[in-house]
């Protein structure tokens, strides 16, 4: 098919209804939020290979389930519209409601407290030790024992609060 041969109204009708791809995505929106919120903390910037890797073959495999026999520029409009829309919603509730703030945000999580690693949470994100100590090397400290406090924050980035009876 030459594009320059193609009617207009075969690339923008709708070859799927416009409420079945608004339900769709709604549904695979939600699900892919409820799979990223569980499982997926870190972000981009910090986030493996294989995190990488998940989360493109995650949207390849929700392509066909949004989108179903769809193939028309109308019918992608109204699917990314809906995945944009429920985005835009989230981040305007998030925004003026805390609560659902603190439901769809991740909480900061505590990894060294007044020089000791918090193991526990060290294996709940899968942060080695190996990955704390580069973390303290790259704030100019050489021992965990110089940290007061070390959190995964909730945007997956790492902060750290120095002792303040040690010098760097």
């Amino acid at each position: 098919m030459n594009l320059f041969n193609t009617d207009i109204h075969e690339i923008m009708h709708f070859t799927v209804p416009p409420l079945e791809l608004f339900l769709r995505g709604t549904i695979m929106f939600w699900f892919l939020f409820l799979i990223f919120r569980l499982v997926l903390r870190r972000d981009i910037g910090s986030a493996s290979v294989t995190d990488f890797l998940f989360v493109v073959i995650l949207g390849d495999a929700a392509q066909n389930a949004m989108i179903g026999e769809g193939t028309s520029v109308s019918d992608g409009m109204v699917l990314v519209s809906t995945l944009v829309s429920w985005n835009y919603v989230i981040d305007a509730l998030s925004y003026r409601y805390p609560a659902i703030d603190r439901l769809v945000s991740a909480r900061k999580l505590c990894l060294i407290r007044d020089g000791k690693l918090q193991r526990r949470n060290l294996r709940k994100e899968f942060i080695t030790v190996d990955e704390v100590h580069e973390k303290i090397r790259e704030e100019g400290l050489e021992h965990i024992e110089q940290v007061k406090m070390m959190y995964m924050e909730s945007d997956g980035e790492i902060s750290i609060i120095k002792r303040e009876d040690v010098r760097s």
